[in-house]
């Protein structure tokens, strides 16, 4: 009786002991697969981007990075003023973004009750999921005529012989310019980083929470004691996230910020990103002409400065932890 009710036990473990040697090596090598054809997409790209702009960084040198010159009759062409409008307009998009996304995340997890949370949480992912063609055609026709006719208007009447402030605010009152371009992005992106944030906030665990209210702690504190420290990397993965759908966000960019070559310090004068310049010029850039080179050399220079950002929020992170580790 005990041999034969052995066997079939033995049989079962060669099985599963089969059934492992075989399945574990196969989940590896298809996870290795996905991860190095990640790099293999990722190093295309910046191949085809880099290759692509060779002739322009040869014609122009250097100075391709700091000439604000746009010129396809005379051949002219610069980065600067695409990746002024490029920096300019991201970040008043996530100056604008950040508070009102931490905001919505704070009061959809730690204020609002839980039926009014869903509902809301899940409006904000639809409208996470809006295109973005939508966005700039929305911004067009609602906040266009308002920033022309009332708000700029008023903005200089207000701070237009303030020292310092007159040049925020001068141009001519069209309406599309870096703030309304701005203000698109973050509406754009203030769901996605709420989104995150939400996430992060409700994935803390419970008993610090609840630690902190023992000890006699606000909402707010633990919020900016407990909370954030512990979801840290959550939030600035979040606001990255954003950030690179700003600086690359092109449609909606495109209908609201003027399409002008320009550098400038007024918030309403008209200007251009890389991703919009892009759109704009690439269908009249013949094959192989020193155009179509010069935007591919500012594809490079938007994943340049994508990446830049991206190692700039770790080293941030990493000092961040260094130090709390410190005290």
């Amino acid at each position: 009786m005990d041999g034969t009710s052995q066997q079939p036990a033995q049989t079962m473990v060669k099985q599963r002991h089969q059934s492992t040697m075989t399945g574990d090596p196969l989940f590896k090598g298809l996870v290795l697969t996905t991860g190095i054809g990640v790099l293999l997409v990722l190093g295309a790209i910046i191949t085809v981007m880099a290759v692509g702009g060779i002739p322009a960084f040869k014609a122009f040198g250097p100075g391709f990075l700091f000439s604000a010159a746009w010129n396809p009759v005379s051949q002219h062409f610069g980065a600067a003023a695409p990746v002024f409008g490029t920096l300019a307009s991201s970040a008043i998009g996530l100056i604008i973004a950040i508070p009102l996304s931490f905001g919505t995340a704070f009061w959809l997890t730690a204020l609002a009750p839980p039926a009014l949370s869903s509902v809301i949480g899940m409006a904000v992912q639809l409208l996470a999921a809006v295109p973005s063609i939508i966005f700039g055609m929305w911004g067009f026709f609602v906040l266009v005529p308002p920033m022309a006719h009332y708000v700029q208007p008023t903005a200089r009447h207000l701070f237009g012989h303030v020292p310092g402030l007159s040049a925020l605010v001068s141009g001519a009152p069209f309406g599309t310019g870096l703030l309304t371009a701005g203000l698109i992005l973050a509406i754009m992106i203030m769901p996605s980083i709420t989104a995150v944030m939400r996430d992060v906030f409700v994935s803390m665990p419970t008993v610090l929470r609840e630690s902190a209210y023992g000890l006699g702690a606000t909402r707010w504190e633990v919020m900016r004691q407990v909370v954030l420290p512990w979801s840290r990397h959550g939030v600035v993965g979040g606001i990255v996230l954003g950030m690179g759908r700003a600086m690359g966000e092109t449609m909606a960019v495109t209908f609201v910020i003027g399409d002008s070559n320009h550098i400038g310090w007024s918030l309403f004068a008209p200007s251009n990103t890389i991703a919009s310049l892009i759109a704009l010029e690439f269908p009249e850039s013949p094959a192989g002409s020193l155009k179509l080179a010069s935007l591919m050399a500012l594809g490079a220079i938007l994943m340049a400065i994508s990446f830049i950002t991206l190692w700039c929020s770790r080293v941030l992170l990493v000092r961040s932890e260094s130090q709390a580790g410190k005290r």
